[in-house]
């Protein structure tokens, strides 16, 4: 596990940390191309320096977040911020559909929107043309 993203894990509550856990270990798994780091304070994975998803510790739970997760047309993800991301709260391990989980990461890889380059466009949001 990176140590950046383990130190974060260890400063959540112990219910928290064991889905932050359950987490890095998953996505890491899934998304192995993906870099990971921890980036305005929380724990995202990049492909091609793009975040796709990452997740943080909020009143709710833990927010696991896909940043063009709206575009996923997936319930139960739900439309966050005012561009294409949506996530989802967890409170428990448990509560963590691993097989949702499994279809939300592969759409990650294949339909993105370009945040990377989203200030060098002047907030615009372009889709990415990628074919995985």
């Amino acid at each position: 596990m990176n140590p950046a993203i383990q130190a974060f894990n260890q400063k959540l509550s112990p219910q928290e940390a064991e889905i932050g856990d359950f987490l890095t270990h998953f996505i890491s798994e899934k998304l192995p191309e993906a870099s990971c780091k921890i980036w305005h304070a929380i724990p995202v994975w990049f492909i091609h320096e793009n975040p796709i998803v990452g997740y943080s510790s909020l009143k709710k739970g833990i927010l696991l977040l896909f940043w063009s997760g709206q575009s996923f047309e997936e319930n139960p993800l739900e439309a966050i911020g005012k561009f294409k991301a949506a996530g989802i709260y967890f409170q428990n391990v448990q509560d963590i559909p691993v097989q949702d989980l499994t279809n939300w990461l592969q759409k990650s890889k294949t339909i993105q929107w370009d945040y990377k380059n989203l200030v060098k466009r002047k907030g615009v949001l372009e889709r990415l043309n990628v074919n995985n």
